[in-house]
């Protein structure tokens, strides 16, 4: 054994870059996640997220006073090269929130997952956790991401909350990471790895089942308890 022998350097893993994520549309039971469209998607969003100020209190955009600027902000999604932005869709095929995934580093295989703004009636549905399953399983199912990654305001409680509801793990906080709107941001990382996802898209397609459901749409077991959360 040579003394390079000898030393710990991590296993040697398959080093071909993943993909780019595209132009999709991941169908799911409770509505649909496709490729962001201003012409198509931007006035619906508006409407769903139109006086609802708070829900850009940890994105870097935003609010947005008038329909015009948040248009060219969609336009602007649209055409970004190194976010790949996607718009939820309702049952009626009404656009009710968008996300990107973002930070993408295809050589290491490593994407994150971000921006994300639910309108009102998104917000706490199961579409809202659909399409993180559905957003999940694309990039690591379908793209070979080996790691999937989540970060937030370390102060964003529910951001963090949702991280670990969804089976992200919690790596650590990066003091004075960001200046955002003029304020310091330490940020909380959560990533879930790609030997992590059998049992984590277990669990999401249990709680998407219909069967986890009662007659008013109320949920029997929690993805929390699920993914062995304790609350």
């Amino acid at each position: 054994m040579t003394m390079q022998d000898a030393r710990p350097v991590g296993p040697a893993v398959d080093s071909t870059p993943a993909p780019m994520p595209g132009a999709v549309t991941l169908k799911g039971r409770f509505g649909t996640v496709e490729r962001i469209n201003a012409a198509r998607h931007g006035a619906d969003l508006w409407q769903a997220v139109r006086g609802h100020d708070e829900i850009w209190d940890y994105i870097p955009a935003g609010p947005f006073a008038e329909a015009k600027a948040f248009n060219d902000y969609v336009v602007a999604c649209e055409h970004n090269k190194e976010r790949i932005f996607y718009t939820v869709l309702d049952r009626d095929g009404r656009a009710v929130g968008f996300l990107a995934l973002m930070e993408i580093r295809p050589a290491n295989r490593v994407i994150e997952v971000g921006n994300i703004i639910y309108g009102a009636s998104l917000q706490r549905t199961p579409l809202g956790t659909e399409a993180q399953y559905l957003l999940t399983r694309y990039a690591i199912e379908t793209l070979g991401y080996r790691r999937y990654e989540w970060k937030c305001n370390a102060l964003n409680a529910p951001s963090r909350k949702a991280a670990e509801r969804f089976g992200f793990i919690y790596e650590g906080t990066f003091r004075q990471h960001m200046i955002v709107k003029g304020r310091s941001r330490d940020t909380a990382w959560f990533a879930i790895l790609d030997s992590e996802w059998p049992a984590r898209k277990a669990a999401f397609e249990r709680w998407l089942s219909p069967e986890n459901f009662d007659a008013e749409g109320r949920q029997k077991v929690s993805l929390t308890a699920l993914n062995g959360i304790k609350a």
